[in-house]
């Protein structure tokens, strides 16, 4: 018994004649009669019973005419959902993203969603190195990163650059910018990453440039513990100004820092020769289309890609 066999069956049964099924079929009458012969044979069974000119479908044929039906029904469904899957338009998609730079997501999950509604999402957060290795273990599709960090593995995107600013109470200083020279004498929380260069130590550096000593007296793992921290009064922070953006909290503000402002760069990477779902290359595209050049050969990934 085979898909096609089941085709010419329910053809039969509905037609009620192997005459009219044939020409439902665009076929012969001899190989549509030799098809269902064979596939009684196969079961062992009769199907139809047959009455002068018209054929009825007996018990067995009544079971195997709504199983049929229902089989390849099932066999379209999964075949439909397998093209969408390979055009995009359906199954999960991975990604990962540091908590300072979901921002860069946030923003084009929701339009994303609207054109491929049936796409699922899975989201993983974690620091650049961690996400790195998700995606060199095929755990994560995409991620967005904070640089520095070796992209021999990747092929990236860059994102616009975030400036730092000093987080302090709402009723704390009251300034529209502040120096190094005067954060430096304060007690301060920064954000921290498990392996590699990150955060702390772009902003450790930026004050060494400067002949200062940061007063570092925590470090976190993530902005929203940090900006809870700072309105809790424990201390000051300094943080990328989109986390403000992503974590809004009442009773912190924002001050610019002067003279020498830090930055903090950022991409969006996957992994070199490794399958890309096309709903990875759709959100891809969401990001090239922005006018954001590649870091590395992206621009003729691209073109591969399409």
């Amino acid at each position: 018994m085979n898909l096609r066999q089941l085709s010419y069956f329910i053809a039969i049964a509905e037609e009620g004649q192997i005459t009219r099924a044939a020409k439902k079929l665009h076929m012969a009458q001899p190989p549509l009669s030799q098809q269902l012969k064979l596939l009684e044979e196969s079961l062992g069974t009769v199907l139809f019973e047959r009455t002068g000119r018209n054929i009825e479908l007996t018990e067995a044929g009544k079971v195997l005419y709504q199983r049929a039906q229902k089989l390849l029904q099932d066999v379209d469904d999964t075949s439909k959902e397998i093209q969408e899957i390979g055009m995009g338009l359906s199954g999960t998609l991975s990604i990962g993203s540091v908590e300072t730079n979901f921002f860069h997501l946030s923003r084009r999950l929701r339009p994303f969603h609207e054109q491929y509604p049936n796409v699922q999402f899975r989201l993983f957060s974690g620091d650049s190195y961690r996400l790195a290795n998700r995606l060199r273990e095929r755990e994560i599709e995409l991620a967005i990163i904070q640089l520095p960090l070796n992209l021999d593995d990747f092929y990236s995107i860059p994102l616009p650059a975030d400036q730092f600013v000093f987080v302090t109470q709402e009723d704390g200083i009251e300034r529209k910018s502040i120096s190094l020279e005067e954060i430096s004498e304060l007690p301060l929380m920064v954000l921290y990453r498990e392996s590699g260069e990150g955060l702390y130590e772009m902003i450790v550096n930026a004050f060494k440039l400067r002949g200062l000593e940061p007063n570092i007296i925590f470090q976190c793992p993530d902005p929203t513990m940090l900006l809870s921290l700072v309105y809790s009064g424990v201390a000051s922070g300094i943080l990328p100004k989109s986390s403000l953006i992503s974590y809004p909290i009442e009773g912190v503000k924002a001050i610019d820092i002067e003279h020498h402002p830090i930055e903090s760069e950022s991409a969006v990477i996957w992994l070199k020769d490794a399958y890309l779902s096309k709903s990875a290359r759709h959100l891809l595209e969401t990001f090239h289309s922005h006018g954001q050049q590649p870091i590395t050969s992206i621009g003729d990934e691209i073109n591969v890609m399409n």
